[in-house]
């Protein structure tokens, strides 16, 4: 394995460690030579260590530019973190999207995408080049994190050739552990695909928006892509993906709208593997927020899963806990972390008995720092 840019140091839990903690910060704006940090996920490996993972954006809060993916680890379920890594870097221009999972084989496997300088308008209506646009790439780690393989360009076998925008998660991918794909990585996406010949249209228009998944039979050495789902009626436009997987091996997907919709997330159903969905994309009524990431988590409770996401359709603020106990048909309000400013998250469990949330949040602003909280699991609602 190729060392991480950052040296690995010993790690020294910090004295809450030993009566447990309720929530640390890995990573603050501002700090470690970076304006921001944005779009966390985390994953257990297979020590039981916490890596979470996030976009270290050199020089602004933007979308596009000199963008890293950099992670910590903690060994004592989120109350410290070790120092900061570099994982994966793309020069001055993208490398984001963190989008990891714990495979069959007990290695960590990572997806990330690249652009060049180039923004998400310019690919999305065909004006970036075959280098510069949205590219997906996989690395591993065999050492729980503390070192990563060279990163793999993965494209051609995850893009296809009208796609434009492109993205995985971000958030974790999820490892199928029930049924006859067990052991298949199932990797939640979306994409943007090109006008029809004739259309007026350039393709930065919503509808254009689409989800996909991708899956792994060979604990991420090759990949296909499963379900594509492309909708141009304006409603449904799914956008960030996050999944997980039922009891009975069911996949549910839920998704960011970018359609007339947006207040309300659209979610989906695969009961082969993530390959084909049910049905496609519809409307979760019982599911609102703004236009943003969130993050879904069956919980070692058969009958509960869990929502992490900022709860006020209009803004980016008051991240709360949504729970369902129908395999995601209906949501309930839950535990709210925040009433204040918050964005991206990602669900963990560093325990059976302990859900842990790595969110963005802040006082003035949500991307102010990103926080990691533990819940005890009787304790959601």
């Amino acid at each position: 394995m190729l060392a991480a840019a950052a040296a690995w140091l010993p790690f020294v839990p910090a004295a809450s460690a030993a009566t447990g903690c309720t929530s640390s910060v890995p990573f603050t704006s501002g700090t470690e030579g970076y304006d921001t940090f944005r779009i966390p996920a985390v994953v257990r490996a297979g020590d039981g260590a916490l890596v979470a993972f996030a976009e270290g954006r050199r020089d602004s809060a933007g979308d596009s530019g000199a963008i890293q993916t950099v992670s910590r680890t903690s060994r004592d379920g989120g109350c410290t973190w070790s120092p900061l890594s570099v994982v994966d870097d793309n020069g001055d221009a993208t490398a984001g999207n963190p989008t990891p999972v714990l495979a069959r084989d007990g290695d960590l496997v990572l997806l990330t995408v690249h652009n060049g300088l180039v923004s998400e308008k310019q690919i999305m209506s065909g004006q970036a080049s075959a280098q510069d646009t949205r590219r997906v790439f996989v690395r591993r780690s065999d050492d729980d994190g503390r070192t990563w393989s060279a990163a793999r360009d993965i494209t051609a076998e995850t893009k296809l050739p009208d796609w434009r925008w492109y993205a995985t998660g971000p958030g974790h991918a999820t490892l199928l552990r029930h049924g006859p794909h067990a052991g298949r990585i199932v990797v939640p996406a979306n994409h943007s695909s090109a006008p029809p010949p004739g259309s007026a249209d350039v393709g930065t228009e919503a509808k254009y928006y689409g989800g996909h998944d991708l899956y792994s039979d060979d604990d991420g050495r090759t990949w296909h892509i499963g379900f594509t789902g492309d909708r141009t009626d304006g409603v449904v436009a799914a956008n960030e993906t996050t999944a997980t997987e039922l009891p009975d091996g069911t996949l549910y997907f839920s998704s960011r709208n970018q359609g007339s919709a947006a207040e309300h997330r659209v979610d989906g159903y695969s009961t082969d593997g993530g390959r084909t969905l049910v049905r496609p994309y519809q409307v979760q009524p019982t599911l609102s927020g703004p236009k943003v990431e969130g993050s879904v988590l069956q919980t070692t409770i058969p009958g509960l899963l869990v929502f992490s996401g900022p709860a006020d359709p209009a803004t980016r603020t008051v991240m709360r806990l949504r729970l369902s106990t129908d395999r995601g048909h209906t949501w309930q309000p839950g535990r709210t972390l925040t009433t204040g400013p918050a964005a991206y998250s990602d669900l963990v469990q560093p325990g059976p008995g302990t859900v842990g949330v790595l969110y963005e949040t802040g006082t003035a602003g949500p991307y102010e720092r990103i926080v990691f909280q533990r819940l005890p699991l009787g304790q959601l609602g």
